[in-house]
């Protein structure tokens, strides 16, 4: 049985959505955010005190791009990953790298800035420009779809799992009405997307019965 350590909005939902997405056996453990600070009991399973971890045997992993394409390798049978002699692996690998390191990493820091120091560190306009930061490169997921519906033409793929997570959590920080057409169509695209509704569901289900908030970290925080 694998195990996924999870909070709500965070980076860990990727890895719930490759799961249902995978059909594979799995428990959710769902935690406050951030855990660190508010699950301390957490620490003595991941010093690291993050989401998300999974567990598969004795394999331990933390990183939720590196969870999704060892998912998909692991257990997809070629569904959901390219291999290095398809056409698409470049494209493919780019858009899975971007996703956190471009995407998604700019909004940690509006996280950060904006709701989760202490009213004396926060800095709204640290917040503002990593804002605008994100939205600069959203540009390359509006001019992305040279072909077909998703990051790799007419397949779905890890890389769209990773990327439309980037956009989910900006749609938490109120940043939607910014996106730029083709990022905006891409994004309802992916909302229909059955594994994706039931990722949802099965969070917020699993969140209430182990005593979480379902609501997304930004909105905790006044």
């Amino acid at each position: 049985m694998l195990h996924l350590y999870h909070c709500v909005s965070a980076r860990s939902f990727r890895c719930l959505w490759m799961l249902e997405e995978l059909s594979l056996p799995y428990q959710v453990h769902m935690l406050p955010f951030p855990p660190r600070g508010l699950a301390r009991d957490y620490l003595t399973i991941n010093p690291l005190g993050t989401v998300p971890l999974l567990l598969d045997g004795d394999v331990r992993l933390t990183e939720s791009a590196a969870i999704c394409e060892y998912l998909a390798r692991r257990y997809g049978n070629g569904q959901l990953d390219v291999l290095p002699d398809d056409p698409e692996f470049g494209r493919y690998l780019n858009w899975l790298h971007m996703s956190d390191a471009t995407l998604t990493f700019p909004q940690t820091l509006v996280l950060r800035y904006r709701f989760f120091e202490t009213a004396e560190r926060l800095q709204p306009q640290v917040a503002e420009d990593y804002q605008r930061w994100f939205l600069a490169r959203l540009k390359a997921v509006d001019h992305g779809f040279t072909y077909g519906q998703f990051l790799c033409g007419e397949r779905f793929t890890v890389a769209d799992v990773a990327v439309t997570y980037a956009l989910q959590l900006a749609t938490h920080l109120g940043v939607e009405p910014k996106f730029p057409p083709g990022a905006a169509a891409y994004w309802q695209r992916m909302q229909q997307c059955p594994t994706f509704i039931n990722a949802l569901k099965i969070e917020e289900q699993a969140a209430l019965r182990q005593g979480i908030s379902p609501k997304p970290s930004p909105q905790i925080r006044p």
